[in-house]
């Protein structure tokens, strides 16, 4: 009642406060309850429980009278608090001497510097980064000193930095090498190129090279011996996680960190980079029920992306998905991953034998590396299952020949293969910064007789979104070989074939390539200078 006899004794004439024609409208509009009031009641609730809440975790308030003041509170919360500060600001000022308005201005400022404070604090959580063992430890933890006050927490702070820094330029590597006695060098593999980003003394260098192995869960006092680990960093919602390796060499330890790819999982054949041809043949390829799609190309040239991007094109609810990866890198939803474990004895072949009773419909395999892997992986693809692959070769006509060279027969390879992809990965030009290339006579003559327009063909100049390189990001520039019939005949009775693959395969598969890249230069996607580094 206390509360509506407030409401009821605000002015009944607001109106005159407002404009002639606002008071008029108002008057003419009969509403069935004043708004006004009504914003102010509520406005007077909601302030009511938000002091109740203050009140809660107040020690002005003694605990035994907490439970008086929430009544109080409910319906005199704001002059409640009111007097309550008077209270503590009378009895501040008598017992520092301090005149009232002194009082006054210092907890003004106090208020003002906890505001800052707790804004600050929300900022650096939510930008510092975190790194994790694989129990979930963080670095600091692991050192023993999460309060950060230890001397060499700048160590730590600055192990971090690299990690977040490499994560922000869109690192895929980190690689911290020992350049002489006194230097270490620091380097990012950006858009697959590598990139000094710092030059650090040996003594800093080495307790952050010690830093990243306690958290990768490696030896710190084994400085020879090569070892492996890894770690997880995670900045707000986001999580990447990583793969180091170490090696002794001169002038120190080298520490290699792979940056694995997080979404990977995520990508779609329009991503990779594939033209609507192309797109159009892969999605015929997958959409069969059986049968080896296997991707081949150097280290480094996004088979891993390529495959996982099939696999988001399949449909993971209906079809039972299995994958043997080493590592895995990314979480495919709906699907069963295994990771390859040598320690455990867990390899490509048996991994491959145990999926086999699993009831798969689609199995994906990291990486051919043996003859025992890929006979499993063509007999499953002849029995029914559709098995994507990768295979390190040059070419597709390579691919071949080197499993052939592992000693598959040519009936089960040209039963089991359904299709070849070779890629590369070209740098993609800066849309900020590309500008049109200034050709030769020559190269213009060259184009014309191949009737190719070069009016849209660029170069890289560089600015500070791709960090003054001209490139950024990548698209793969592929050669797609569908298996016909009259090959599978030629791969099984025609013996001269492998000797032509042999001599000719990798020349010819490189010119597939060198055109297929082409048409991403003229298209303005990439540069002549990029196709000839990668492609030649």
């Amino acid at each position: 009642m206390q509360i509506l006899d407030l409401i009821q004794s605000f002015p009944q004439s607001w109106h005159c406060l407002l404009p002639t024609e606002a008071g008029s409208a108002i008057s003419v509009v009969s509403l069935p309850f004043n708004p006004i009031k009504l914003v102010g009641l509520v406005g007077w609730v909601y302030l009511c429980l938000y002091f109740v809440q203050r009140v809660q975790f107040s020690s002005l308030v003694p605990k035994q009278y907490k439970s008086i003041a929430y009544i109080i509170t409910l319906f005199v919360g704001p002059l409640l608090l009111l007097s309550l500060l008077i209270v503590d600001t009378f009895r501040k000022a008598f017992e520092s001497d301090d005149s009232i308005l002194e009082v006054i201005r210092q907890q003004i400022q106090d208020a003002f510097a906890n505001v800052r404070s707790i804004a600050f604090r929300r900022k650096k959580e939510d930008s510092g980064i975190r790194l994790l063992d694989s129990s979930g430890t963080e670095l600091k933890e692991i050192y023993g000193h999460s309060d950060g006050k230890r001397e060499d927490s700048h160590i730590l702070d600055l192990t971090e930095k690299i990690i977040a820094d490499a994560l922000e330029q869109r690192a895929s590597d980190i690689l911290i090498d020992p350049k002489d006695e006194a230097t270490y060098t620091i380097r990012l593999r950006i858009d697959g190129v590598l990139r000094t980003v710092k030059e650090l003394k040996t003594g800093t260098c080495k307790a952050i090279v010690n830093s990243i192995k306690a958290v990768s869960s490696m030896d710190i006092s084994e400085k020879r011996r090569p070892q492996d680990g890894a770690f997880v960093a995670k900045k707000g919602e986001m999580t990447a996680s990583f793969r180091v390796a170490s090696a002794g060499v001169i002038y120190g330890e080298k520490l290699s960190v792979r940056v694995l790819n997080q979404n990977a999982g995520r990508y779609t054949l329009v991503d990779v980079g594939f033209t609507k041809k192309q797109f159009a043949t892969i999605k015929s390829v997958i959409s069969k029920p059986s049968g080896m799609i296997l991707i081949c190309g150097p280290t480094g040239s996004g088979k891993t992306t390529t495959m996982y991007a099939m696999l988001n094109e399949i449909d993971r609810f209906t079809r039972n998905v299995v994958t043997v990866e080493d590592p895995i890198e990314a979480v495919l939803p709906e699907s069963s991953q295994i990771e390859i474990n040598p320690k455990a004895d867990i390899t490509f072949a048996k991994a491959l034998r145990s999926i086999l009773r699993q009831d798969p419909d689609v199995i994906c395999v990291g990486e051919i590396r043996d003859e025992e892997t890929a006979e499993i992986a063509l007999r499953a693809a002849q029995t029914g299952h559709l098995v994507l692959a990768t295979i390190h070769c040059n070419s597709n006509a390579a691919a071949l020949v080197r499993l052939m060279d592992l000693g598959i027969s040519p009936l089960l390879l040209s039963s089991g293969l359904s299709a070849l992809i070779s890629q590369r990965l070209l740098r993609k030009l800066c849309i900020r910064c590309k500008r049109p290339v200034q050709l030769s006579q020559n190269q213009i003559h060259e184009f014309q007789r191949k009737h190719i327009n070069c009016t849209s063909i660029f170069e890289a100049t560089g600015c500070k979104r791709c960090g003054e390189t001209g490139y950024f990001g990548r698209t793969a520039a592929c050669d797609i070989v569908v298996i016909t019939d009259q090959m599978k005949d030629a791969i099984v009775n025609n013996q001269t074939l492998i000797t032509e693959m042999r001599a000719e395969g990798s020349k010819k598969g490189k010119s597939n390539l060198n055109k297929q890249g082409l048409k991403k230069v003229v298209s303005g996607i990439t540069s002549l200078q990029e196709l000839h580094r990668v492609i030649g």
